[in-house]
């Protein structure tokens, strides 16, 4: 994954840098972006940032607030809720379309899962929650379906959004084992069995999360001072959700 990095000046490096920076956990929901910053830092005119600005805002990957300038979303928990409803379409579908994985590509998934492992291991949230969504956008990758890679990024960089506000760090690391019993059925070549996996991974992920959590507006500064994250709210009952989806 790449960082933000002002040397990026192609016509949609200023969306893909900030792209980049969501998928590697560095930019966090909330983050304002400047636009006479990111204007310095790319050697561009406002007007082009903010055309690339309007850009991430069709994708939801922004919102502009009034007199305030521009800033990464914060997910709702009805917006996760069709994250996930999307990703189930999505990744059942790829799976289940694919017929083979090649030597290249099985090394490719257990280099990522090692790296996963390693991650666990060291205790690097930042770097797990990173790893946890580029496994799938690597899937994506290996399917050969630029369109859908595309679609994946950006469904990948709204889900750590939402990682970021609602997933705790126990759950980020049952996600793991999910991968691992992908890969296994992909190395089967049995892709339905994938497909259905993939579907009860992101049942397990989407459970994990506790979306009655509200983002804390003083979080950074809260960390700068060293103080205790803000108390969590009580937990209201779930939103019950029909049992049966559509693309499982």
């Amino acid at each position: 994954m790449q960082d933000l990095s002002p040397q990026q000046n192609a016509p949609n490096g200023i969306d893909e840098a900030i792209v980049s920076g969501i998928l590697s956990a560095r930019i966090r929901p909330g983050t304002r972006l400047s636009e006479n910053q990111l204007a310095s830092l790319f050697s561009v005119s406002r007007t082009r940032v903010r055309e690339a600005m309007m850009r991430l805002e069709q994708r939801g990957i922004v919102k502009v607030s009034p007199r305030r300038g521009w800033f990464v979303v914060e997910p709702s928990a009805e917006e996760a809720i069709m994250v996930y409803a999307a990703r189930r379409v999505i990744e059942a579908g790829l799976l289940g379309s694919m017929d083979r994985l090649t030597e290249s590509g099985r090394d490719t998934l257990h280099a990522h899962l090692t790296e996963e492992k390693l991650a666990i291991a060291a205790g690097d949230r930042q770097r797990l929650t990173c790893l946890m969504g580029d496994f799938h956008i690597r899937i994506a990758e290996l399917a050969g379906n630029a369109i859908l890679v595309e679609i994946l990024r950006d469904l990948t960089a709204r889900t750590i959004l939402i990682s970021l506000l609602y997933q705790s760090d126990f759950h980020a690391m049952q996600s793991h084992l999910g991968h691992c019993r992908i890969v296994a059925a992909m190395e089967e070549g049995d892709f339905l069995k994938a497909a259905a996996l993939s579907v009860e991974h992101l049942d397990e992920v989407e459970t994990g999360l506790d979306l009655s959590r509200r983002p804390d507006p003083l979080a950074d500064l809260r960390r700068s001072l060293s103080l205790p994250p803000q108390s969590a709210a009580p937990r209201t009952p779930p939103t019950t959700k029909p049992q049966t989806r559509t693309g499982e």
